[in-house]
């Protein structure tokens, strides 16, 4: 059997996650959460998932690198850039499980990872991957050259026969206007083979439209498999033959649902555990429902690996 090769590109931070008077430190982002739970829910031997973003010199950089490594997310293609550090977040979590986050992030060395010495030949590298993972988060820290670079791999990777997988997550106040998001998001999307979006998400970009319209939208830049994220209802799975599927979510008792801190992303990371390893779309949407529901049981945005669903 070949082993094929996930590329997951963007940015992780130190966070801080605050209830209370308790405060513990760990490391989390969008992307880094999704490929830490690829990894923990397929065998090296079907997938190897590499990370992909820059980290500073400094010793919460190495801390990252170290932890990821035990979590068999292969960390060759990240660079340490001098003089850059990680960015930082703190998440506030109420009673209920609902979080505010704060960002301390403007000079984070991911930002720079495209230009850095290495970038143009660890692009070449990863266009010859089998898939390519990023978020709108991937795409927002960069600037607009670095976007065009990004926007370049994405279409050599398809071109040479990979796949494309993007996640809308769209945070406002990393962007200029909605206008330019926009424009940034059909580019993307037009590059794009799966795309997992989440309805608040799409409302607060595009305006409140009707699902099958988000979905009509999405379909007429290209993307041939469209998941729609919708919390603890069912997951929606639209394919480019027309078939759409309605996944129920796993159902919990609201006094089992600690923390929502990577809900969305353990979510992608349980259907692309199954669905880019061989299984259907509706196998994929059970275990990325499963995941998820797993997940927000437990604080922060990795739970400990003994906690993870069989």
């Amino acid at each position: 059997m070949t082993t094929q090769k996930l590329a997951v590109i963007g940015e992780c931070m130190i966070e801080l996650s605050q209830k209370g008077a308790d405060l513990s430190r760990g490391f989390g982002g969008d992307t880094l959460n999704t490929a830490v739970y690829i990894a923990r829910q397929v065998p090296e031997t079907a997938l190897q998932v590499h990370y992909v973003t820059a980290l500073g010199t400094d010793s919460f950089s190495r801390e990252m690198l170290q932890a990821w490594q035990q979590e068999k997310v292969k960390t060759d293609l990240i660079q340490r850039l001098e003089n850059k550090l990680p960015g930082l977040y703190v998440i506030e979590t109420d009673d209920t499980g609902e979080r505010t986050f704060y960002y301390w992030r403007n000079d984070a060395a991911a930002r720079y990872w495209l230009e850095g010495p290495q970038a143009e030949s660890l692009c070449e590298h990863l266009a010859q991957f089998d898939y390519l993972y990023l978020s709108g988060i991937s795409v927002a820290i960069l600037n607009p050259a670095s976007r065009t670079r990004l926007l370049a791999l994405l279409r050599q990777c398809r071109a040479n026969g990979g796949k494309v997988i993007f996640d809308n997550n769209y945070r406002p106040r990393l962007w200029q206007n909605r206008e330019e998001t926009q424009q940034v998001y059909r580019d993307v999307l037009a590059c794009t083979d799966i795309a997992f979006l989440t309805l608040d998400d799409e409302d607060l970009l595009w305006g409140n439209q009707p699902v099958e319209q988000v979905v009509s939208r999405t379909q007429a830049l290209g993307v041939t498999e469209i998941v729609i994220k919708r919390g603890a209802e069912a997951c929606l799975v639209f394919s480019a033959e027309g078939t759409e599927l309605e996944i129920p979510a796993v159902q919990l008792p609201k006094a089992k649902v600690v923390d929502t801190t990577a809900a969305g992303d353990s979510f992608s990371a349980g259907y692309l555990a199954v669905r880019l390893t061989g299984g259907d779309a509706a196998q994929a949407a059970q275990r990325g429902h499963l995941t998820a529901s797993t997940v927000i049981q437990y604080r922060g945005a990795i739970i400990p690996r003994e906690a993870m669903p069989q």
